[in-house]
């Protein structure tokens, strides 16, 4: 068996115990993404993590984890990295509008290659510090960038009337609670099991209020 061969198997497992129905086709796109930025990672050092088992786990099923919570057309994923959960979440709903946002120009550089090989037509790479960023979204996912207060901060305004905040934390950020700003309500915590990652993960759902 080859190493693409093994690394699907380990996927298509973990896609379904997370009991995600995914487009035709996504497999193969995520296994791609993967396979690109384990390259451009040996020369850019887009992510630490460097084995590619670990990197199905604790980038590909991380953030296919939150896709029951994500709603709405336009989707905007702040502090991107490499694309995480940005690219994951255009292969699972490719007619989505996602705008993914880094200021570091490696990382974006790598993003947009990623777009135009895997043909994610309605993905963007923007280089831009957060609270530079205009227009507003349904949904917003950021994941562990900062602190509840600073993503909110720096982000808030890009938050559509009725759209909803994803952050995506480790532990339960209990102690961040208190720093979320006016105008903003913590709507619920829960606790996501990611297969294969013995680690606690948390979605911090936050809408805005009145």
């Amino acid at each position: 068996m080859s190493g693409r061969e093994i690394l699907q198997k380990q996927l298509e497992r973990g896609i379904a115990a997370l009991g995600t129905e995914l487009p035709d086709g996504a497999v193969d796109r995520l296994l791609d993404y993967q396979a690109l930025l384990q390259r451009w990672n040996a020369a850019y050092n887009l992510t630490a993590v460097r084995d590619p088992a670990e990197m199905i786990t604790r980038h590909l099923l991380d953030s296919l984890a939150i896709i029951p919570f994500v709603k709405g057309d336009t989707l905007a994923d702040l502090g991107t990295g490499p694309g995480l959960p940005g690219i994951p979440l255009s292969i699972a709903a490719p007619e989505r509008e996602i705008t993914m946002v880094d200021s570091n120009g490696k990382k974006v550089r790598f993003l947009r290659e990623a777009i135009r090989s895997l043909k994610l037509t309605h993905s963007h790479a923007v280089q831009s510090r957060v609270e530079e960023v205009e227009g507003t979204f349904d949904c917003i996912t950021a994941r562990a960038f900062a602190s509840l207060a600073d993503m909110l901060g720096w982000g808030g305004h890009l938050l559509a009337p009725n759209g909803i905040w994803l952050a995506m934390k480790g532990r339960h950020p209990e102690e961040e609670l208190d720093g979320v700003p006016e105008g903003f309500t913590v709507e619920r915590i829960e606790a996501i099991r990611v297969p294969g990652l013995d680690a606690e993960r948390h979605i911090v759902v936050i809408r805005r209020t009145g």
